[in-house]
């Protein structure tokens, strides 16, 4: 298998799971589905488990990419607003198919 995605670097399937790779990403994006517009701190607080390390390199991963739109204020102390771009919220089909394969396969899950 590895030696075929070295023959298909351009494979869309590949470039994706690249782009999505991880712990933290599919619960940032999640996240940012459910509320919409969070502050970093809200975010923090709402993906459990995350520091705040993590959350900021995850944040300008998904940035980079076109996921995430970052906005920040110029307000003291600074605020900074974290949304999805078109293409983050075209995720949204996917969340919901993990969230249902992980409810129907529950049981499975917690033996293995």
């Amino acid at each position: 298998m590895a030696t075929r995605a070295k023959e298909f670097p351009q494979c869309a399937f590949r470039q994706t799971l690249d782009v999505l790779e991880g712990k933290w990403k599919f619960a940032i994006i999640d996240s940012l589905l459910q509320h919409e517009v969070l502050r970093f701190k809200e975010l923090e607080r709402d993906v459990a488990g995350i520091t705040a390390r993590m959350l900021v390199k995850e944040l300008k991963l998904l940035e980079a990419h076109g996921i995430v739109r970052r906005q920040p204020y110029a307000t003291v102390p600074p605020t900074v607003e974290y949304s999805l771009t078109d293409c983050g919220r075209s995720l949204h089909p996917v969340i919901e198919a993990i969230r249902t394969w992980g409810e129907q396969n529950k049981a499975v899950l917690r033996a293995a």
